[in-house]
């Protein structure tokens, strides 16, 4: 029986935060795991790929092996009722619709927010924690590339990945755009709810920030700021660090403005001081824009501009969707080619055995000049006769034939004789 290409997925679709924080892996985690299925089950082209949103496997086996993963998964997380989550997880047992779901999640087209940018990334180095282990064959190197290949043409011809589609990843845009001529920026991130902990997050792309945390649950903001490896500061300093931020971010729940004009004013602004107000309803005056030297930019704003860019990414979706569709068509050809090869080489391996021993029969007596010229012949005849059956192989390949194709070329020539008698020299 052929291997099939299969994946076990849960995520944000059919999974709340609290099951999918239960269930991610870490780089330890999944290493481990890796290791595990190489030396339990011999899976092999294994990818396993957990993001906030998301926790899959992807692995080659002739048997659905889902329950075993899925069993391993919970010994790896220490979880003894690993069972209770079994109705989160989706099973993918066909070819087809494996490889198409690895090909949408790694374009974005699966993530939260459409056209997500930092799944490509997220799915290279799932990809290379494999290959390091060998776990990556054939197969999923080829597939890989081409998923590859099709993310570059999705930027390429595509608007999308054009700009940032959320909230929280457009107000980390905005800031990387004002500050990136200052070395160094300082932000205070004041709030860490669910908007406050996504911008800190998003914060990864400025790594030249010097990002600080503050919250009115201390332990929360700590948990965060220890994670992201980000300063953190008790509520009662925000004040203070606002005096020497360059950039202060607003997401907290308080029914009159938090940041004033007055205290604003009270400040020294030598060259700018940018203020981003994701609280709703707002916590900053909007008449701090009076105060020279600073910028302020309020939920409406940056949900705009998230709103225009998620908009063409929608629009964009039928030319990703088609560019997919072309790449799982070349990416199938290829694997169809790959199914016949065996054959063709066990074919050309019967011929080569029978030109041998007639050879070796037949030319006890002849001389060194003998043998070269009827060596060249007999070569050349056996191209020519594996000619015909190899390309009716592919040909069959292309109409998805070629079982009954390699059935009959095996019942012809015996090749699985051949082969035994290969592997037993």
């Amino acid at each position: 029986m052929q291997n099939k290409f299969r994946a076990i997925s849960l995520s944000y679709k059919n999974a709340p935060v609290e099951i999918r924080e239960v269930i991610a892996l870490d780089e330890g985690s999944i290493h481990s795991l890796l290791v595990k299925l190489k030396e339990f089950f011999s899976i092999t082209d294994t990818l396993i790929l957990s993001t906030c949103n998301r926790t899959e496997v992807y692995y080659s086996h002739d048997l659905d092996m889902s329950a075993e993963i899925i069993k391993l998964i919970g010994l790896e997380k220490g979880l003894t009722n690993v069972v209770d989550y079994l109705e989160y997880f989706t099973l993918l047992n066909e070819d087809q619709e494996a490889i198409k779901h690895l090909f949408k999640v790694s374009v974005g087209l699966e993530a939260q927010v459409v056209g997500d940018m930092q799944i490509a990334n997220q799915v290279k180095r799932a990809y290379q924690a494999s290959a390091d282990l060998d776990m990556a064959g054939p197969f999923l190197h080829r597939l890989m590339h081409t998923i590859f290949y099709t993310n570059k043409r999705v930027v390429q011809e595509t608007a999308f990945r054009d700009g940032a589609a959320s909230v929280s990843y457009a107000a980390v845009e905005l800031i990387e755009e004002i500050t990136s001529n200052t070395y160094q920026p300082r932000v205070l991130l004041i709030g860490v709810g669910e908007i406050g902990e996504d911008v800190a997050k998003n914060m990864v792309h400025i790594p030249e920030a010097k990002v600080t945390i503050t919250n009115r649950t201390f332990e929360k903001a700590k948990v965060l700021a220890d994670e992201l490896g980000f300063e953190v500061i008790p509520f009662e300093q925000c004040f203070e660090a606002m005096k020497s931020a360059d950039v202060v971010v607003s997401s907290i729940m308080k029914s009159e403005p938090f940041i004033t004009k007055e205290l604003v004013k009270s400040m020294e602004i030598p060259s700018y001081k940018l203020f981003v107000d994701l609280s709703v309803p707002r916590s900053i005056e909007t008449t701090i824009e009076d105060v020279p030297g600073v910028l302020l930019y309020n939920v409406d704003n940056i949900r705009s501009k998230a709103t225009e860019t998620l908009e063409r990414r929608l629009a964009s979706i039928p030319d990703v969707e088609k560019i997919i569709e072309e790449n799982i068509e070349e990416f199938f050809n290829w694997k169809k080619e790959m199914m016949v090869s065996p054959t063709i080489n066990k074919l050309k391996n019967a011929l080569e055995q029978i030109r041998q021993e007639e050879m070796a029969r037949f030319l006890k007596n002849a001389n060194d000049k003998e043998i070269a010229i009827i060596d060249k012949v007999t070569k050349s005849m056996m191209q020519k006769i594996l000619k015909v059956p190899v390309v009716q192989l592919r040909a069959a390949c292309q109409r998805d034939d070629a079982d009954n194709m390699i059935s009959i070329l095996s019942d012809l020539f015996d090749l699985e004789k051949v082969s035994d008698k290969k592997n037993e020299a």
